[in-house]
């Protein structure tokens, strides 16, 4: 597999791991669901996100039985899609950290090294949102964090599994001080990963990105 492809499953992967920070609240930061930065990432932008998703994969299977069982296999998508909103945030701050920048020319090349590879520019939005849950409005938007991810490990020394890198991660997420919602779970630092937090008071809700406490 080509290595630039290989590299979306940085922003896709969920690592299992003790959380390290305290959740924040909703009397703390009502309506939020983290705080990464000082900046809130809204239950309504989480929201609209994991809809584009949702509409993708109503897009790509036309048959209704199909798209449940899609529907069943996805029931933590909202939990999925904002570990990628803040572990987006997260490179991006250590890109920014290290003085990587990402040209128009680089994306535009990327894209269209990718989609040589795979059959044309259908077929690779058909590709990432099959592979990765990126829906194709938010390919480039991907591809651009793909690209800092690979400069910021060059920029290292390393690449993006070996420690240095996560390291680079860790600190940005120390930096930027991530919280999140507790019925998402917790931020953990050191893996730069969302943890399910064993939070008692939270019960789940399977309505997409609600939630109430018991």
């Amino acid at each position: 597999m080509h290595r630039r492809r290989r590299t979306a499953l940085l922003l896709s992967a969920a690592i299992a791991a003790a959380p390290l920070l305290t959740a924040c609240g909703n009397d703390a930061h009502p309506g939020a669901a983290a705080v990464v930065g000082g900046q809130r990432i809204t239950v309504a932008q989480l929201e609209n996100r994991v809809g584009e998703v949702r509409a993708a994969q109503r897009a790509a299977v036309s048959d209704d039985a199909q798209y449940a069982q899609v529907i069943a296999k996805s029931g933590s998508l909202p939990r999925e899609v904002l570990h990628n909103l803040v572990l987006d945030r997260v490179l991006h701050h250590a890109a920014q950290d290290a003085g990587v920048t990402i040209t128009r020319k680089e994306l535009q090349r990327m894209r269209a090294d990718l989609e040589e590879q795979v059959g044309g520019a259908k077929a690779l939005e058909t590709a990432w949102m099959q592979q990765y849950g990126v829906p194709p409005q938010r390919l480039d938007e991907n591809l651009r964090l793909q690209l800092e991810a690979q400069k910021l490990a060059e920029k290292l020394g390393t690449d993006t599994g070996k420690p240095a890198f996560w390291n680079a991660l860790a600190k940005a997420s120390k930096d930027l001080g991530i919280s999140l919602n507790p019925r998402y779970g917790t931020w953990d630092v050191q893996k730069s990963s969302r943890a399910d937090a064993r939070t008692p008071w939270v019960r789940e809700v399977t309505a997409m990105g609600t939630g109430q406490t018991a």
